[in-house]
């Protein structure tokens, strides 16, 4: 019925907002911003009415949570920076019936998910910076979902991934974009050191790793990636631990994803992290790679514990 037709993993540094105001750093993430800009046309192009972002910001200790509220309004300050984003203006719809959809086939698919309606429960900046750049019209729809999954396993978050495209694809009359919302290396500057590191990554070991980390991305070496995922995110410092990624590219089959990384925003750092917009192009798959359900198998539990 419904098409996934684009994927993307993005950058949500709120230096993005920052390079708005007047001051030293005024216009200096003008790159980052403009690749949103560029999603947004593709987007747009492809007929994408709603957009759904894995938010790497949005912290959840049990359960995946979907937030699907019909409409969307505040002023936002960021808790972990509010030097950086400060009253922060945001307003875009919701998408209810997708997202119970989307958390309704997970559950199919025995990834313990729930979907969040009838809530106060506003979106973290790993959608509103998105939005920002990709949404300022108000033309999408948004429905965020939680990634940064402290207790749940990789397997069951590329499940996840994999259950949304059949929802999209069996369920939903209409056109869906996924967004994985976080960096690759996610290693911040020390206290005090974070204004020498604005534009760098914390260390050469971080910056090759993931610049080679892209090279396989652009090389399509998706089961050599696939399989190094959990050490990646471990030993890379990945944001979230990765739970984006690993949704990203549970959409997109797993191992046996056969396309290539189109970046529209160079591999950058920021605060010491490191950072890139990647558009992933959305091919034909039988699902035939994606991981078992974990949490709900406890044997799998032990016979894969290494995800």
């Amino acid at each position: 019925m419904g098409k996934l037709a684009l994927a993307a993993k993005i950058t949500h540094v709120p230096s993005m907002y920052l390079s708005e105001l007047p001051g030293p750093r005024q216009g200096f993430r003008q790159a980052a911003i403009d690749g949103h800009y560029e999603i947004s046309r593709r987007c747009r192009e492809l007929g994408v009415d709603t957009i759904v972002v894995f938010d790497t910001h949005w912290l959840v200790n049990a359960n995946y949570h979907v937030l699907c509220g019909p409409h969307f309004k505040g002023v936002y300050t960021s808790n972990e920076l509010p030097h950086f984003i400060s009253n922060m203006e945001y307003e875009f719809p919701g998408n209810t019936a997708l997202g119970q959809l989307l958390a309704a086939e997970c559950n199919r698919f025995n990834v313990e998910t729930m979907a969040h309606h009838a809530t106060t429960l506003g979106p973290e900046y790993g959608t509103l910076v998105p939005m920002r750049y990709m949404n300022q019209d108000q033309h999408f729809k948004v429905v965020s979902v939680s990634a940064l999954c402290t207790s749940h396993y990789l397997a069951d978050s590329a499940r996840l991934g994999w259950a949304m495209r059949k929802a999209v694809e069996e369920h939903y009359d209409g056109t869906v974009a996924f967004l994985a919302s976080g960096s690759l290396s996610h290693r911040f500057a020390q206290n005090g050191q974070a204004p020498d590191f604005a534009t760098k990554v914390w260390s050469p070991f971080l910056e090759t790793l993931d610049h080679r980390v892209v090279k396989m991305w652009e090389n399509a070496e998706w089961e050599e990636f696939c399989g190094m995922l959990p050490e990646y995110a471990a030993k890379g410092h990945g944001e979230g631990f990765m739970h984006d990624t690993a949704m990203l590219l549970g959409a997109l089959g797993w191992s046996k994803y056969d396309g290539k990384a189109d970046v529209v925003t160079p591999y950058f750092g920021s605060s010491g992290t490191g950072q890139i917009n990647a558009i992933f192009p959305v091919t034909p798959q039988d699902g035939a790679a994606i991981p078992a359900a974990q949490a709900a198998n406890p044997a799998a539990v032990v016979s894969t514990s290494r995800l």
